[in-house]
């Protein structure tokens, strides 16, 4: 459906807005590389009209030093733009590069042919993306990428469907589950993951037209969801329609708290609108509207979730994953979050009586690896993190870039 676009100086008009309202702070993956020490984080919280929810605005820097003692070991090098991570039944890992190479990690080694090439439009923010294992994977061998295509002439994301072969080392295309999600240069998306109840979700981004987010009908802004299949879900909260959740920027990473409700985190804008900074992170259900670009700071609005922690300047957020691991206790149930331009890994904890409510949240690795891309736990309990050094945004190695393992 065609959307009345919404005049910019009546965004505001019955919400309640925290912290400033300019800020000069860029979040697009392109902004130049922070250099910018933690500083100790000056907050404000503040209760909305609507819901009775309490917004945390992170004015300054990211948060405080994290106060956990936490080891990184090297898992792999020689990686260019890893961006998912899928985990195997028999330990082995497969990667995603961005130049369109799935790789695989056997016994602790990169193996140096790709299990497969795909041909991606990798410029921009678009390539070879998310990946993830069907949930019967030891049976069918079946895994899902999402990535940017020429389709006749024109660029689309997709997510496919592939077999891994039974020696894990070729894999083969088995069918297309979703096409024509909206490309642009910036603002593709790409995590997709499946969830507790067995379905596929996909996030995607805005591909720069900022009021696609808030149109049901457009699969740009949104987290989708679709059986293994590919078909909608009977219970999706827009009926024939895979769509889950609206009003999103650009998400790289969400992760399940319980079966009915995810963390999703969220880009914040880097100039249209006149706006910029305010990368957020908010707890949503299906149906749910997470706002953008109707509001994007601690703002709440009428049928819209208000953000459970807005950082005013940059991250911006990767992959983001619940620590469920015992290596780390002090983590368990936290969010982490990797960050791309502020180079650090993020943990959030929340109020266990209130939980879209920020407790504490924290910096980790501050600078050490550069740029970090994804977060997710691993069967072995460990949480895997990987760099994104060598997308032309960050100071590339001659090792290239890592998955790093960190443990205690």
């Amino acid at each position: 459906m065609n959307l009345t676009r919404i005049l910019t100086g009546n965004l505001l008009v019955g919400m309640v807005c925290l912290g400033i309202s300019s800020c000069t702070s860029p979040t697009s993956e392109s902004a130049n590389a922070n250099n910018q020490q933690t500083q100790t984080t000056e907050q404000v919280s503040q209760q909305t009209s609507t819901n009775n929810q309490a917004c945390t605005l992170v004015k300054d820097g990211f948060g405080s030093q994290g106060r956990v003692n936490v080891r990184v070991e090297e898992v792999v090098t020689g990686l260019e733009v890893p961006w998912g991570i899928a985990f195997l039944p028999n330990q082995d890992i497969l990667v995603t590069e961005r130049p369109g190479r799935i790789r695989l990690v056997r016994g602790g080694k990169l193996v140096q042919k790709p299990v497969a090439t795909i041909d991606v439009t990798d410029s921009g923010e678009g390539g070879l993306l998310g990946i993830a294992t069907h949930p019967n994977f030891a049976e069918n061998r079946f895994f899902y990428v999402y990535y940017t295509a020429d389709r006749n002439g024109s660029q689309v994301n997709r997510v496919e469907r592939w077999r891994l072969s039974e020696n894990g080392l070729s894999a083969s295309s088995d069918r297309i589950i979703l096409d024509n999600i909206p490309v642009a240069q910036f603002h593709n998306g790409g995590r997709i993951r499946f969830g507790p109840d067995g379905m596929l979700y996909i996030g995607t981004g805005d591909a720069r037209e900022p009021q696609s987010s808030q149109d049901v009908n457009s699969l740009a802004g949104k987290i989708l969801r679709l059986t293994p299949d590919g078909q909608v879900p009977q219970d999706n909260p827009f009926e024939k329609n895979p769509v889950y959740i609206t009003g999103i920027r650009n998400t790289q990473g969400f992760d399940w708290r319980d079966e009915s409700t995810l963390w999703v985190t969220d880009h914040g804008p880097s100039g249209e609108l006149g706006r910029s900074g305010h990368d957020k992170l908010s707890l949503a259900r299906a149906g749910d509207n997470l706002g953008w670009p109707t509001i994007y700071r601690c703002e709440s609005g009428e049928g819209l979730v208000t953000p459970s922690i807005v950082w005013r300047q940059a991250l911006p957020p990767g992959g983001a994953t619940i620590y469920t691991g015992n290596s780390i206790p002090e983590w368990k149930g936290s969010l982490i979050i990797a960050t791309l331009r502020s180079e650090h890994l993020q943990r959030v904890a929340f109020n266990p009586q209130s939980p879209q409510q920020v407790e504490r949240h924290e910096v980790y690795l501050q600078g050490k690896y550069g740029r970090l891309r994804e977060a997710i736990m691993g069967p072995d309990g460990e949480l895997y993190v990987t760099t994104s050094n060598c997308d032309g945004r960050g100071d590339c190695p001659s090792q290239q870039d890592k998955i790093l393992r960190i443990t205690r």
